[in-house]
Protein backbone atom coordinates (compact mmCIF):
# COMPACT_ATOMS: atom_id res chain seq x y z
CA UNK A 1 0.00 0.00 0.00
CA UNK A 2 2.92 2.28 0.84
CA UNK A 3 4.91 2.16 -2.24
CA UNK A 4 1.46 2.72 -4.41
CA UNK A 5 0.69 5.29 -2.25
CA UNK A 6 4.25 6.79 -2.72
CA UNK A 7 3.98 6.48 -6.31
CA UNK A 8 1.12 8.43 -6.38
CA UNK A 9 2.13 11.27 -4.34
CA UNK A 10 5.89 11.30 -6.02
CA UNK A 11 3.95 12.30 -9.13
CA UNK A 12 2.20 15.69 -7.78
CA UNK A 13 -1.18 14.79 -8.72
CA UNK A 14 -2.57 15.43 -5.65
CA UNK A 15 -1.05 18.35 -4.42
CA UNK A 16 -2.40 21.73 -4.35
CA UNK A 17 -0.64 24.31 -6.13
CA UNK A 18 -1.45 27.60 -7.26
CA UNK A 19 -2.09 26.57 -10.96
CA UNK A 20 -4.75 23.99 -10.17
CA UNK A 21 -6.69 26.09 -7.50
CA UNK A 22 -6.82 29.16 -9.35
CA UNK A 23 -8.82 27.60 -12.32
CA UNK A 24 -5.63 27.33 -14.86
CA UNK A 25 -4.89 24.88 -16.66
CA UNK A 26 -1.32 23.02 -16.24
CA UNK A 27 1.08 23.82 -18.77
CA UNK A 28 1.63 20.60 -20.09
CA UNK A 29 1.08 16.74 -19.59
CA UNK A 30 3.62 16.53 -16.74
CA UNK A 31 1.06 16.11 -14.25
CA UNK A 32 -0.59 13.42 -16.49
CA UNK A 33 2.82 11.98 -16.73
CA UNK A 34 3.11 11.35 -13.56
CA UNK A 35 -0.32 9.76 -13.15
CA UNK A 36 0.82 7.40 -15.56
CA UNK A 37 3.61 6.95 -13.71
CA UNK A 38 1.44 5.71 -10.89
CA UNK A 39 -0.33 3.47 -12.77
CA UNK A 40 2.90 1.56 -13.85
CA UNK A 41 3.75 1.71 -10.19
CA UNK A 42 0.28 0.10 -9.37
CA UNK A 43 1.51 -2.73 -12.40
CA UNK A 44 4.50 -3.55 -10.40
CA UNK A 45 2.78 -3.78 -7.22
CA UNK A 46 0.20 -6.76 -9.21
CA UNK A 47 3.32 -8.63 -10.91
CA UNK A 48 5.25 -8.58 -6.81
CA UNK A 49 1.84 -9.80 -5.70
CA UNK A 50 1.40 -12.26 -8.41
CA UNK A 51 4.81 -13.59 -8.27
CA UNK A 52 4.87 -13.90 -4.47
CA UNK A 53 1.32 -15.61 -4.90
CA UNK A 54 2.33 -18.34 -7.55
CA UNK A 55 5.38 -18.81 -4.78
CA UNK A 56 3.36 -19.62 -1.81
CA UNK A 57 0.76 -21.84 -4.08
CA UNK A 58 4.24 -23.95 -5.17
CA UNK A 59 5.76 -23.81 -1.45
CA UNK A 60 8.80 -21.89 -2.41
CA UNK A 61 7.53 -19.16 -0.37
CA UNK A 62 9.12 -19.29 3.28
CA UNK A 63 6.46 -16.63 4.31
CA UNK A 64 3.29 -16.39 3.59
CA UNK A 65 3.24 -12.76 5.01
CA UNK A 66 5.00 -11.46 2.07
CA UNK A 67 2.46 -12.57 -0.34
CA UNK A 68 -0.58 -11.25 1.92
CA UNK A 69 1.09 -7.66 1.94
CA UNK A 70 1.96 -7.88 -1.22
CA UNK A 71 -1.38 -8.63 -2.32
CA UNK A 72 -2.96 -5.64 0.28
CA UNK A 73 -0.44 -3.49 -1.44
CA UNK A 74 -1.56 -4.01 -4.76
CA UNK A 75 -5.06 -4.13 -4.10
CA UNK A 76 -5.38 -0.67 -2.07
CA UNK A 77 -2.92 0.56 -5.19
CA UNK A 78 -5.60 -0.58 -7.77
CA UNK A 79 -8.87 1.38 -5.56
CA UNK A 80 -6.63 4.43 -5.37
CA UNK A 81 -5.69 4.66 -8.95
CA UNK A 82 -8.96 3.68 -9.53
CA UNK A 83 -10.48 6.60 -7.63
CA UNK A 84 -8.48 9.13 -9.10
CA UNK A 85 -9.41 7.93 -12.76
CA UNK A 86 -12.99 8.18 -11.73
CA UNK A 87 -12.41 11.79 -10.31
CA UNK A 88 -10.46 12.97 -13.95
CA UNK A 89 -13.50 11.23 -15.53
CA UNK A 90 -16.39 13.24 -13.31
CA UNK A 91 -13.96 16.21 -14.08
CA UNK A 92 -13.95 15.64 -18.31
CA UNK A 93 -17.66 15.17 -18.20
CA UNK A 94 -18.63 18.10 -16.06
CA UNK A 95 -16.55 20.10 -18.64
CA UNK A 96 -18.47 18.67 -21.29
CA UNK A 97 -21.80 19.82 -19.70
CA UNK A 98 -20.87 23.27 -19.36
CA UNK A 99 -21.91 25.49 -21.93
CA UNK A 100 -19.44 28.11 -24.15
Amino acid sequence: MQAGVQAVAQSGYLEADASRTSGVAGTGGAAFAGVLGAVDGAQALQAESKTLALKAVTGDLTDIHQATLASSRAAVTLELVAAVRNKGVEAFNEIMRMQA
